[in-house]
């Protein structure tokens, strides 16, 4: 018997990246996989919604449309985010709302719609993917800082809101995550940064909320953070 079997698990940011290697991995171990995101590849196995977590309409519009199509999620991976490196001076105002909109409000958005069905359930497991930059300042990083260093306040609120409830909150913190985010960027041609091939993997990241995914229920873990050695 895999460790996910019979449970439903929900995966925001789920075409690419951390997202997909996070789906797969949940499937493999016996998920029903909803995967959501603005467009998303064609593939066997899962539940597809396409939802747009920077608009709220089309979130709150997430809760009728999942308990259709596959019920209340027992695990929800909330992992849509975006990703700058820029100056303080250089990054425009429109360039911080875009980027608050989907790491922070699109996640408060979320669950605000996701943790009261959750809650109703008699529990559920939520976790949040943050970043290295949720919990450190890097140079270039203040609007994308800003955004996580929000979400890891959010999170931290949540675990007080819902303790007791039966619904285990975590976050899990990667470092630098070797995705297509860093195309714009090229981290091999700028100082202070590391080599893509020293980076993790989204792999690396899939087992961690896997792992958390997977605890008995008496087991609450409340932040987990890895990073490449």
């Amino acid at each position: 018997m895999r460790p996910l079997d019979g449970r439903v698990a929900l995966v925001t940011g789920a075409s690419r990246g951390i997202g997909a290697a996070t789906a797969e991995a949940l499937r493999v171990a016996g998920a029903r996989v909803v995967r959501v995101a603005r467009t998303l590849p064609p593939a066997e196995g899962y539940v597809d919604l396409e939802a747009d977590l920077a608009d709220a309409a089309q979130v709150a519009g997430l809760a009728s449309r999942l308990q259709q199509a596959a019920g209340v999620p027992d695990v929800v991976v909330n992992n849509a985010g975006g990703f700058l490196l820029r100056r303080l001076e250089e990054t425009s105002i429109e360039e911080f709302d875009a980027l608050v909109a989907v790491n922070l409000r699109g996640a408060f958005a979320l669950a605000r719609t996701v943790l009261p069905l959750q809650r109703a359930a008699g529990g559920g497991c939520f976790i949040s993917v943050g970043s290295v930059a949720d919990h450190i300042g890097f140079p270039e990083n203040a609007a994308y800082a800003a955004s996580k260093y929000g979400l890891r306040g959010l999170h931290e609120t949540l675990v007080a809101e819902y303790r007791g409830s039966g619904v285990r909150l975590t976050l899990v913190s990667p470092g630098p995550t070797d995705t297509d985010a860093w195309d714009p960027f090229d981290p091999d041609r700028r100082e202070g940064f590391p080599s893509r091939d020293r980076m993790l993997r989204p792999a690396d990241v899939a087992d961690a909320v896997l792992f958390v995914a997977t605890r008995p229920p008496h087991v609450l873990i409340d932040w987990l953070r890895l990073g490449p050695t």
